[in-house]
């Protein structure tokens, strides 16, 4: 029995003294390893000649660690310091990851394209006028910038009907196209054309364009895809191409369809309209129409889109009318609808020719129509020009047969209308000698207190140079 007791006794003495001898002796856990500087969305891997143990991160908005790999993926720009456990070790260790932006791409955009192409994040030039041909695709990522210079001559973007143009910029990333000189006309803007249905003047089906490309448009599509462009930003077009009369805008759709996504773009500081459809199905979504000299939003040949939304014109320095709506000259049976309109009008601002004076927010002409709803109005006073006062109104009918056949026929609606700082609601132009009568239906122009009008918020995709352009 002794002899079991004194055996027991050793082994627990040896038991307690190899414990002592541990805690004595921690781990020591080696260093980290691995390349400490990556780009975003690349990968890393840190590593220890230690085995077993954890990793973490400090920051994961910045970098993320597989806990038992090391793999580190880049996410944002930074640094985050990675940690390193084992179980038992006197200590972690640790090292730094830094993530740098990806690098800008650069190139020259010119010609035709004739197969698809994708511009990865980066900064171009674009030269002449760059076409888009049919059963082409041509994709911008996020965070582009593309710069036309018009001391080299016209320069416009073309999407031939069949083709498309994907932009796929987000708020933070928005892709510009823009031009050298930040002067306004100086660059033909984003042109696309389809096969969607139009009516012309004359009740044509097809007809030419006016950009100076002189090609036709028109067709029986309705639901045409010339692409997607999200969160795209156009500055400073509306030039005189081809002849010097054909002028353009920011934006052209002629005939596009509503297999198209028109979302978030942005026209700033051109020499004509923001927007503006030559017939067609396709509609538009929280766009922006800043400082254009003349229409913030224009159509004609039988444009319509239904499901528009979130549109906001700030018109200062020149600009004409807010909206310009024309139907060619057809009493047609269908129109657009658009909800939730802001237009606002800058103290000072003047038309965009002296002697032609446009001043109204919404201005219908030509059988123009289409529904209207949760308008903000503000600032389309009297405006002067030598001894004469012409009278803003939010809404101006300019023609005898537009107020018969869509003021009186109820095809023009605007409802929960909001105006502040404009001369009178509605005006009829002088027609012959004589004022129009302009008296809606009863529930076809209805105004109120309390229309949000558009409903956006202000980011990189809708700032220039500083300036916010939602005002």
């Amino acid at each position: 029995m002794k002899t079991k007791f004194l055996a027991l006794a050793m082994s627990l003495g040896l038991f307690i003294t190899s414990c002592s001898s541990n805690d004595e002796n921690p781990i020591t856990v080696a260093p980290l390893t691995g390349t400490e500087s990556i780009v975003v969305g690349t990968t890393t891997t840190f590593s220890s000649t230690t085995t077993g143990g954890t990793f973490t991160s400090a920051t994961p908005a910045v970098a993320t660690v597989e806990a038992k790999t090391g793999v580190i993926t880049a996410v944002s720009v930074g640094t985050s310091l990675i940690t390193y456990t084992v179980s038992g070790a006197a200590a972690s260790v640790t090292k730094t990851v830094t993530v740098t932006a990806v690098p800008a791409a650069t190139g020259e955009i010119t010609g035709t394209f004739s197969a698809d192409k994708t511009y990865a994040y980066g900064n171009y030039t674009l030269k002449g006028i760059v076409k888009v041909a049919s059963g082409v695709t041509v994709t911008f990522e996020a965070g582009s910038t593309i710069t036309c210079n018009k001391t080299t001559g016209d320069n416009a973007l073309v999407v031939l009907n069949g083709g498309k143009l994907i932009i796929k910029g987000t708020a933070d990333k928005p892709v510009v196209f823009t031009e050298a000189s930040k002067t306004p006309g100086s660059w033909g803007g984003i042109i696309i054309y389809g096969d969607a249905p139009i009516k012309a003047v004359g009740g044509v089906t097809t007809s030419t364009s006016e950009d100076g490309n002189s090609l036709p448009y028109g067709g029986t599509n309705a639901t045409h895809n010339g692409g997607s462009l999200v969160y795209a930003r156009v500055e400073y077009a509306g030039a005189k191409l081809a002849d010097g009369t054909k002028e353009n805008n920011g934006f052209t759709f002629y005939s596009v369809g509503s297999g198209t996504t028109l979302d978030h773009l942005v026209s700033y500081k051109g020499a004509d309209d923001g927007y503006e459809f030559f017939g067609g199905t396709v509609s538009m979504t929280n766009a922006i129409s800043y400082g254009n000299y003349d229409d913030a939003f224009d159509w004609q040949d039988g444009w319509q889109g239904q499901n528009n939304s979130n549109w906001y014109a700030y018109q200062t320095a020149k600009g004409n009318y807010g909206m310009e709506i024309e139907c060619s000259a057809n009493n047609n049976a269908f129109w657009p609808k658009v909800t939730n309109i802001t237009l606002k009008r800058a103290a000072g601002t003047t038309p965009e020719v002296a002697g032609d004076v446009q001043v109204d927010a919404f201005q219908f002409k030509k059988e123009g129509n289409g529904d209207y709803s949760n308008i903000i109005i503000d600032g389309y006073g009297n405006y002067t020009e030598g001894s004469v006062t012409y009278t803003g109104a939010a809404c101006k009918i300019q023609d005898a047969s537009t107020n018969t056949n869509q003021v009186n026929g109820s095809r023009i609606k605007m409802t929960n209308v909001t105006i502040t700082n404009t001369s009178v609601n509605i005006l009829g132009a002088t027609v012959s000698g004589t004022p129009l009568a302009v008296n809606f239906p009863a529930g076809q122009f209805v105004t109120s207190t309390n229309a949000t009008g558009a409903s956006l918020t202000n980011g990189a995709w809708s700032t220039v140079d500083g300036n916010t352009l939602i005002k």
